[in-house]
């Protein structure tokens, strides 16, 4: 399968701090550099694409001078630059995930994959339980009420990639799960502290 990190937006809510967001350092490395190696990691991702724009160019240098295939976007629109991005990528189906959860691990993309049946899904979203989240103390950003129970939209998702080129609605399934590896997107000052606060601890536990 092949993989698709977006890296290209403004990070307005990170407010202005002179570091594009995908370059924060979280336990000893960029925060886009945990996501790759995540799934570089994993032996189901063949391929690995990060969109980046205007608003991300020190991360292009980064990645480029690192070996990541990457390509320029608008950075405007987030369908516009996937539709973009979709069409240079091969496959049926494709892994997309966001430069701003570094907390991920191949092991928990690995088990969030292996969920998926190409044969009965179209799409599958990685959801975290919001009290998992604010048991972190971070802020859910996207939230969607699955049976009275609310969930956060972490951002990892599988996408049947021709139909979403051909503008086809998804039947939308869904993976619920309550790992901190999904549960910090990191947009803001306050989230950046608490992610590398986690990093720091996991690799006291795990050095490398």
């Amino acid at each position: 399968m092949q993989a698709l990190i977006n890296a290209g937006g403004k990070g307005t809510r990170m407010g202005a701090c002179g570091i594009e967001k995908p370059m924060h350092i979280i336990g000893g490395k960029p925060a886009i550099r945990c996501v790759v190696d995540a799934l570089y990691g994993s032996e189901n991702v063949d391929r690995i694409l990060v969109s980046v724009s205007n608003n991300t160019l020190a991360t292009e240098r980064y990645l480029k001078g690192i070996g990541v295939e990457t390509i320029r976007t608008s950075g405007e629109d987030f369908m516009e630059d996937m539709h973009e991005s979709f069409k240079i990528l091969e496959g049926s189906f494709v892994l997309v995930c966001p430069s701003d959860l570094p907390l991920i691990t191949t092991e928990e993309l690995d088990k969030f994959i292996a969920a998926f049946d190409p044969k009965k899904m179209e799409s599958l979203i990685a959801l975290v339980d919001k009290k998992a989240i604010e048991g972190l103390n971070v802020k859910p950003s996207y939230i969607r009420d699955r049976y009275g129970s609310d969930w956060v939209v972490s951002g990892v998702s599988i996408m049947d990639r021709e139909k979403t080129l051909d503008g086809i609605y998804l039947h939308e399934s869904f993976y619920e799960t309550d790992r901190k590896e999904f549960a910090v997107n990191v947009n803001t000052q306050e989230e950046l502290d608490q992610a590398r606060k986690i990093a720091d601890r996991v690799l006291a536990f795990h050095p490398a």
